[in-house]
Parts: structure tokens; sequence; C-alpha cells
């Protein structure tokens, strides 16, 4: 889809623009436009959870790597989100308190791969996302 969208930005470009430096420029420029690094979703609030294809073993090391960082209580038994008590879940909790205290950049939710950015709210029962 993208090479797509880049053939008609380039088709609809004057030539001149399509020609030399400008062209470099303009590569530079869609790859940051597209990729979504320097791109906010409409100003809307967004989450960061778990994929759903995520292992184990990833999800255990997402839980590790942002409770290092920042303060996952909310997940630990007795607190609002701790159930349900899988994997999954306490991940997509952790890697959001993550993304969101880092100002909620999408490289913040990257997490090699496993971290997804959504738009509806993820909060269930008395476990609110931040």
């Amino acid at each position: 889809m993208r090479y797509v969208f880049l053939c008609s930005l380039l088709c609809f470009a004057p030539l001149s623009f399509r020609m030399g430096k400008h062209l470099s420029f303009f590569l530079l420029l869609f790859s940051f436009i597209s990729g979504g690094t320097l791109m906010k979703i409409n100003g809307q609030k967004t989450w960061c959870i778990a994929k759903p294809s995520s292992d184990q073993a990833t999800l255990l090391t997402n839980i590790n790597y942002a409770c290092s960082k920042v303060d996952c209580q909310i997940i630990q038994k007795g607190c609002p989100c701790f159930n349900p008590d899988n994997l999954i879940n306490h991940a997509s909790i952790a890697m959001n308190l993550y993304y969101q205290s880092m100002g909620r950049n999408v490289w913040n939710c990257d997490f090699k791969g496993s971290g997804l950015i959504v738009i509806s709210d993820p909060s269930y029962g008395n476990c609110l996302y931040a």
C-alpha cells in the first residue's frame, strides 16, 4: 500500500521535483510520514497493547523491561489490573504504562515489533489504562 501511495505521489509531483536532490528530500519526508515516526493519530488519545500473536517469552521480556522503567504495581495481585491473570493482559498494561510515561511516541510501543498502538481505550472494569 505504501508503494502505491508513493507512486501516486511521485506521478503527480512536477518533473523537476522528481529529479535530483528534490527527490531525495521527498523520499526522506515520505518515509517519516508513512512510517509513523513523526505522525500523530489525528490528535486522539492512543494506547499501547501487546500484539495477540506475541509469544510468552516476548510478553515476559516486555513486562520485565517496562516494569524496570515504570511503576507496574497496578498488575500485582490484589490490584485493579491483576485479573485476568495472564501474560498478554499484564504485558499490555505494562507496555502501555511505559508508552504513556515516555510521551506516547510510536517507537515507545515497538517492543521489538510486539507492540500495537490502538485508538480504542482498552480499560475494563476497575482497570483504567492511563
